[in-house]
């Protein structure tokens, strides 16, 4: 009975290919977070730099 369960178990890959989807889609939300992260810096600075350049224009 163990033994044919054990056998069942070790030819069941089902769950494998769910954690390797899982693996896909944390791989994929790391490199999003960092592009955010490394452009928000630099998004920031030319939002700054536009509306300093609007202030001084207007002033």
């Amino acid at each position: 009975m163990v033994r044919r369960f054990l056998s069942r178990f070790g030819r069941d890959d089902g769950g494998a290919t769910a954690v390797e989807y899982g693996l896909i889609a944390a791989l994929i939300f790391v490199v999003i977070l960092s592009a955010v992260t490394a452009l928000g810096d630099r998004t920031d600075a030319m939002y700054d730099y536009i509306t300093t350049a609007i202030a001084s224009a207007t002033a």
